[in-house]
């Protein structure tokens, strides 16, 4: 992108997309004014919404004050050390997130339960599908060096199950390239030509590639909302392997025109599609818990929602003037553009009074995951480095104390693994430090009753049994409320309870590796380790042995001499770490199994783990299907650069917003 220059103080500049080398229309300059969030209406209001946040968060802090009282009550039963003292404060911060996610369970198990919507807490219903066709929306994909075939297939998908509405004509369609490689960008525009030539006039799909990826995919988008944003009202963004079905789409349209004062609606993407082992556990889980924890979210945020980046609409001119997003200060991996960039565009448009909302209903909108641990660990690599830089954000000007909440919550998500690594180990190392060191039965010298060592058995089996069921008792929850509301989606009540059952096994197992990796990662961003933002693998395969060692030897060998040292001087300590060890010890097998192909096929051949997008086959999916068999060869034909934009273009500019903090505190000083 061409800058301008800053202005005096400092705090802004503003993005003008360059003009693209193929683009031959005469552009024309826009002097659009700022839009401004208009006034609360009573229409729109969320009901109790304070009161309801009082409640949760009253809850979540008492809940934390208990577990943390329990394990100080344990550590000072023979007096506190610091390396005591160390371990509680880690405690504590744990509890406290671990509290949150708690009651976030409890409260989307009462709305779902009772089929209520979790912002206006009235009967749940599906989404509005009346649609003002002149109101425009722009259907945006973006993509980066992504497997064609796959894309277009998507695309096309998606296309058509909007044209089976009757109301494409308010849509219009971009496939946004950012793809630097020359034979699958030729590829890419002649796929998207033939799709183009096959939607005919029920649709219109466009295409632009950008010869420079430069902002990556805020770039990307910045760039589509400077040239052709004016023209739109909202644009409704996709990733390269998210398929929805039209009737969500339109839903989400005539919400936006509804409310006045929405400036984005997120939906929650249901992964689908996955073949492995590893990928048919988490597609499971996520189906089963997410939209019961999506609703308790949605609960207590209310208008101050989150981002993920994709399977959302946004209003463009709310977009445009509030959420240019400036470089953090310093060099990467906690300095330069910010990474996850979805967590501060929602801030940044709660800043300027628009309202950000989560749609947690079961709708058809939907993802592709990674399908291996590896892969998947590689995406949370890239993830890890952009939530770590919203600690930097924590305190920057204007900010809703809710998105600095999800700042907080997201980095705690990736830090939470190094601190519960941090505290087990030094809990090994106080464990090992009584078991070796002699008591002292009299302190003093002239002293007529020994000193008992005590043990708070009762308190520590009680704080244990507290704390499985915090992190047990919502996926019970899940469970219970699809046995009773869609337990034929899951083929069957038995099939469903015996998966569930699998799946908390599951997550036991691999929780260790996922710690492990996490921990990792946050350390090398801490030590200024940074990371390529590549293209994400999606397709399963079953990882070779050789490279499954390669990833895991050292997790294995530490866990080996962990459980050592642990079980000569301390055997009770050890059986306690088992869980971890075990996880940490057979990481190599579980790597190389949880990637089998073979194995997911089984499950799925005795409906195990089965979602309802596989017991029923959604229309969007099944047209997914039939579009990746038939795979219409390319058309070899020669394009024009130009053929596949618009015509003309008015542009605009969008300015870089301040994230400074007061007093030094971190944040974006200086854009640039």
């Amino acid at each position: 992108m061409s800058e301008q220059e800053l202005s005096p103080d400092h705090t802004e500049r503003v993005i003008s997309p360059p003009r693209q080398a193929e683009h031959t229309a005469d552009p024309e300059t826009s002097t659009r004014k700022t839009t401004q969030a208009p006034p609360r209406s009573k229409m729109q209001r969320i009901p109790l919404l304070g009161l309801r946040r009082l409640v949760f968060f009253t809850l979540s802090l008492l809940t934390a004050i208990q577990g943390g009282y329990m394990m100080f009550d344990i550590l000072r039963a023979n007096g506190m050390n610091m390396l005591e003292m160390s371990i509680w404060l880690l405690f504590v911060v744990m509890f406290a997130w671990l509290s949150v996610s708690f009651w976030t369970g409890i409260a989307g198990f009462l709305v779902v339960a009772f089929k209520r919507n979790p912002l206006t807490l009235k009967r749940d219903r599906p989404l509005e599908q009346t649609l003002d066709p002149e109101r425009r929306v722009a259907l945006v994909m973006p993509v980066y060096n992504e497997d064609t075939e796959r894309v277009i297939a998507g695309l096309e998908a998606t296309c058509r199950s909007l044209i089976a509405t009757g109301q494409a004509a308010a849509f219009d369609v971009f496939l946004l390239s950012d793809t630097t490689d020359e034979t699958m960008a030729v590829a890419e525009k002649q796929a998207a030509y033939a799709l183009r030539q096959r939607l005919g006039d029920d649709l219109t799909l466009y295409y632009r590639r950008r010869e420079r990826n430069i902002g990556r995919k805020v770039g990307n988008l910045s760039d589509f909302c400077c040239r052709w944003g004016q023209d739109y009202e909202s644009m409704l963004v996709l990733d390269a392997d998210s398929v929805m079905g039209g009737r969500t789409m339109v839903g989400m349209a005539a919400t936006m025109q509804a409310n006045p004062r929405l400036a984005l609606l997120q939906t929650v993407p249901l992964p689908v599609r996955s073949s492995t082992l590893f990928g048919r556990f988490l597609q499971f889980a996520a189906t089963l818990y997410s939209p019961m924890l999506a609703a308790g979210q949605s609960v207590w945020q209310g208008d101050t929602a989150n981002y993920w980046g994709h399977n959302a609409i946004i209003r463009i001119a709310a977009f445009v003037d509030t959420c240019g997003l400036p470089s953090l200060p310093g060099k990467a991996p906690m300095g330069g553009e910010i990474l996850s960039h979805d967590f501060v565009e929602a801030a940044m448009l709660r800043r300027a009074g628009w309202e950000v909302r989560l749609h947690a209903g079961v709708e058809d909108s939907y993802e592709e995951l990674p399908g291996s641990i590896i892969e998947y660990a590689k995406r949370d690599r890239r993830w890890c480095q952009g939530n770590m830089q919203h600690l930097r954000l924590l305190f920057s000007s204007g900010l809703h104390w809710v998105n600095r909440l999800h700042f907080l919550l997201g980095a705690l998500a990736y830090m939470a693994s190094l601190l519960w690594l941090v505290m087990l180990a030094l809990s090994t190392v106080d464990a090992v430090t009584r078991a070796v060191v002699k008591v002292r039965f009299f302190s003093q010298d002239y002293q007529l009753f020994p000193e008992w060592p005590e043990s708070r058995v009762a308190m520590i089996a009680s704080l244990l049994v507290i704390t499985v069921i915090m992190l047990v008792v919502p996926k019970l929850l899940g469970l219970a409320v699809a046995l009773v509301q869609r337990r034929k989606e899951f083929g069957g009540g038995l099939k469903l309870t015996f998966s569930a059952l699998l799946e908390i096994v599951f997550s036991i197992l691999i929780a260790p590796l996922m710690m492990a990796f996490h921990a990792w990662f946050v350390i090398s961003v801490l030590s200024g380790r940074t990371v390529s933002w590549s293209t994400q693998a999606r397709g399963g395969r079953l990882i070779p042995w050789r490279e499954a060692w390669r990833r895991s030897w050292a997790m294995t060998l530490a866990g080996l001499v962990w459980g050592t040292v642990s079980y000569y001087y301390s055997p009770l300590f050890f059986w306690w770490l088992s869980p971890v060890l075990l996880g940490m010890v057979t990481s190599v097998f579980i790597i190389r199994f949880t990637s089998s192909i073979r194995a997911g096929e089984w499950l799925q051949r005795h409906g195990l783990l089965c979602i309802p997008a596989e017991v029923r086959l959604p229309e969007v999916l099944e047209r997914l299907e039939a579009h990746e068999e038939a795979a219409p060869a390319m058309h070899d034909v020669k394009l024009d650069d130009h053929m596949l934009l618009p015509g003309r273009e008015r542009r605009q500019d969008m300015p870089v917003q301040s994230l400074r903090a007061p007093f030094g505190l971190g944040g974006a000083q200086t854009p640039v």
